[in-house]
């Protein structure tokens, strides 16, 4: 009978080998690892340089064009008539931002809603603004006074009780703002209509179930959730209100445009007085882009676990990006 100790003495001996190293064959030492190299990507690379070519023709283009004058456009970049016309601007894109959307709740709510009047009033609202184009409605409260010639308050179908003539009630300015505000209203009205229509329906039942009035449950509960898809589309109305305010110079309203246009007709500078619109149309846009960025950014914390980097944070990411790649082709 064998014994323990014979059994153990008769095992072959096990060699026990520590764990392997990936991308290390037998035998080779810690300095002999194969090294990873990126993929050169030789289309791209040529792409790059073409578009950066490219580019290069535009600006050299732009800079050594004598024809822009941009003596001329430095000179009236911040000029008095221009600031004016760029502060009338912003005043009447943010009054009728805010009067639009004021109008266009209302509108959204009544379209939303089960009385099929107030539906159909908010429906036809919306379709006869939406169909007729912005010039034509401008230019039809601009001479309103050939269809009203006095407006009035009383009884229908029966007496007056205040009237007021037309033409001492409407100027320029009032005629665009109320031309714009109900133009922009029906558009609002349709951007906050989708947005609670985004929220799922189940919002709404469970705060019923928990005995919450309609109303305060789309105060504090739907319009919270629905923000997430309204604040993108009313960011770009803003803008598209920004350089839709530039139609009412057909009014001889001083806003930016017809601020500059007024200059240009006096100095035949026509093309350098552009680019200063242009240019100040640019800044602001940009300005509200990126406010748009952050205020999108601070809705979607209820709805994303990361919030979406900043761009100076993202292009910190890139050049880190960037610099590993060259640090990487350097060492090939």
């Amino acid at each position: 009978m064998a014994s323990p100790s014979d059994l153990t003495d008769s095992a072959p001996a096990l060699s026990v080998a520590g764990p392997k190293t990936p991308g290390r064959a037998p035998g080779q030492g810690a300095d002999d690892v194969p090294r990873i190299v990126p993929r050169r990507n030789i289309g791209r690379l040529l792409a790059a340089a073409v578009a950066l070519s490219l580019f290069a023709l535009l600006v050299d283009s732009v800079v050594r064009n004598q024809a822009f004058q941009w003596g001329v456009v430095g000179g009236y970049f911040t000029s008095a008539a221009v600031l004016d016309g760029l502060l009338l601007t912003l005043w009447l894109t943010g009054v009728v931002m805010v009067l639009g959307f004021l109008l266009g709740i209302p509108l959204a709510v009544m379209r939303l809603s089960a009385n099929p009047v107030l539906s159909s009033l908010s429906w036809g609202y919306v379709w006869v603004f939406r169909s007729t184009p912005l010039l034509v409605q401008l230019l039809l409260w601009f001479n309103i006074g050939a269809l009203y010639p006095t407006l009035g308050l009383g009884i229908p179908f029966g007496p007056q009780f205040v009237t007021v003539k037309t033409v001492n009630l409407l100027g320029p300015a009032l005629t665009a703002v109320i031309g714009l505000t109900l133009h922009e209203a029906a558009y609002a009205a349709e951007v906050v209509r989708g947005g609670i229509l985004s929220v799922d329906a189940g919002q709404t039942e469970a705060a019923q179930g928990l005995g919450i009035g309609r109303s305060r449950a789309l105060r504090r509960i739907v319009v919270p959730q629905a923000m997430r898809s309204i604040v993108p589309t009313a960011g770009n109305m803003l803008i598209g209100t920004l350089k839709g305010t530039s139609i009412v110079s057909v009014l001889a309203v001083h806003d930016l445009l017809y601020s500059v246009q007024l200059v240009y007709n006096q100095t035949y500078q026509v093309i350098p007085l552009l680019l200063v619109a242009t240019l100040w149309y640019i800044a602001v846009t940009t300005v509200l882009s990126v406010g748009q960025f952050y205020v999108e950014r601070h809705y979607a914390r209820g709805a994303a676990r990361a919030l979406p980097p900043t761009p100076v944070r993202r292009l910190r990411t890139r050049l880190a990006a960037h610099r590993h790649s060259l640090r990487s082709l350097s060492n090939y």
